[in-house]
């Protein structure tokens, strides 16, 4: 291990750092600082060189310019074993830096080492600094790439901070932990406060955030159900007990374990509805006190509640594969109902009109192959993850079926086009009456002509919202 002879010393956060300074003096080490540090050190009595002496150059642009120079740089970069190093620097007249402290670090481990550090202790602080530069690096970098408009940087820096650990990932072989960006993106799920309840776990922030982001299509008062990051049960109200009665009933089995999120504050008459049942965790916008008390009681009921609005996020979805990471802007486009196509000899009714916008926005969250079932603002089944869309049509269906949910004069919103007319065929036969979807198969015509002799009405949103 090489002693430390030289320390460079430039702290913003002076906390400490006579302390520290004084540790380094009594090892027999020489400092060098700037500006305010060294005035600092000074006035503690600790002899300190000034970094323009070194260097015979003023500091000037408001300390800006202070140690960007060879004769510090070079005493930093030289490695101390190469003799052509060592001659270069004798030449220039130029000494070695032996430890730079931009950051304070307890200098107990030197005394341990007679005046040295350790290759560990190096390496830890080496990531340390880097990591600190790095995400300074990445907080610009982020700001800049949030006003790209959608547009996808060529280089991609994360700046990203461990917030917590968490108790394991999808499964229990799995290590996992939430990292939060930096605070010129505060907000959301990752910046939600615990209010109450066990440890998070990976699969309840997943499931959260996924219900988050349905609930929040809509501006009436809304409630979704979420399992495995698929809803269901979702449903719109009058009040916010309504949609959470309404969300629940659609699915009161699959709704056993599951997470729920509000766009509105929890009031006190759905925070007693939901203290009958075993949820998971809950997020909302706001907590009323009332509702608080009705919740306290159970324990390991996870209560989340969102910060105020923050910065905006850059728009960005991640996900590695081998090798790389895919990266897409978020799909952000709601319902655009003025915008759909009739294609149909029949035209929806106002009511199914309104059914078809709820589904539409519904089944947008809803893992491809997505086929919704819905009325009056409520999902009556769910066809979610399929590999054929036919198949999911049969099992949304078939849910309904099995709750005692009746499927007569139900609409139908389908997340791609239908490939076949038997999705439609079967969507008829459930009972369903009207169809939104994007059109866009090279069997259109004839997925039309099935539903013209179905006697339904069938839309075509021109947008596909496929969920993988």
């Amino acid at each position: 291990m090489k002693k430390i002879f030289r320390a460079l010393i430039s702290v913003s956060d002076k906390a400490g750092v006579a302390e520290f300074a004084a540790g380094l003096a009594a090892q027999g080490v020489e400092i060098l600082s700037t500006g305010g540090t060294a005035k600092l050190l000074r006035e503690k009595s600790l002899k300190v060189r000034d970094v323009s002496e070194v260097t015979g150059f003023p500091e000037m642009l408001d300390g800006r310019v202070k140690t960007l120079h060879p004769k510090i740089h070079g005493g930093i970069l030289a490695i101390r074993s190469n003799a052509e190093h060592r001659a270069q620097l004798e030449a220039q007249g130029i000494g070695c830096i032996d430890l730079v402290a931009v950051n304070l670090y307890p200098f107990e481990e030197m005394k341990n080492n007679q005046g040295s550090v350790s290759h560990q202790t190096r390496a830890r602080l080496a990531l340390k600094a880097f990591a600190a530069t790095a995400a300074y690096d990445g907080a610009i970098s982020t700001t800049l790439q949030m006003k790209s408009n959608g547009t996808l940087p060529a280089n991609l820096h994360l700046n990203y901070r461990k917030f917590m650990d968490l108790r394991y990932g999808e499964n229990p072989h799995q290590n996992a932990a939430l990292y939060r960006g930096g605070s010129e993106v505060a907000g959301g799920l990752a910046w939600a406060n615990q209010l109450q309840g066990k440890e998070l776990s990976y699969n309840n922030l997943l499931d959260l955030e996924s219900a988050l982001r349905l609930v929040g299509e809509f501006s009436e008062p809304a409630t979704a159900v979420i399992k495995h990051t698929n809803p269901c049960g979702a449903a719109i109200g009058k009040t916010l007990r309504e949609s959470f009665d309404r969300a629940q009933k659609a699915d009161p089995v699959s709704a056993f374990g599951s997470v729920i999120a509000f766009n509105r504050a929890l009031d006190a008459a759905t925070a007693e509805a939901v203290a009958g049942l075993f949820v998971e965790a809950v997020v909302a916008p706001g907590y009323q006190t009332q509702a608080l008390e009705k919740l306290a009681g159970k324990k390991n009921l996870r209560l989340m509640e969102l910060p105020p609005a923050g910065g905006a996020d850059s728009g960005f979805e991640l996900r590695n594969i081998g090798g790389g990471i895919l990266v897409q802007t978020r799909d952000r486009l709601g319902a655009e109902p003025e915008k759909w196509k009739c294609v149909t000899e029949r035209q929806p009714t106002d009511e199914e009109k309104r059914a078809l916008v709820f589904a539409w926005r519904v089944a947008k969250h809803v893992k491809s192959n997505a086929i919704v079932y819905a009325r009056d603002g409520v999902t009556v089944g769910v066809g979610a993850g399929q590999m054929s869309r036919v198949d999911s049509v049969k099992l949304g269906a078939a849910k309904a079926r099995e709750l005692g949910h009746s499927l007569a004069g139900t609409v139908v919103a389908s997340d791609a086009f239908f490939p076949f007319s038997d999705g439609v065929e079967e969507a008829a036969k459930a009972g369903a009456t009207a169809i939104v979807e994007p059109g866009g198969s090279v069997r259109d015509a004839e997925v039309i002509a099935a539903a013209n002799k179905a006697g339904l009405a069938m839309l075509f949103t021109g947008v596909r919202h496929f969920r993988h």
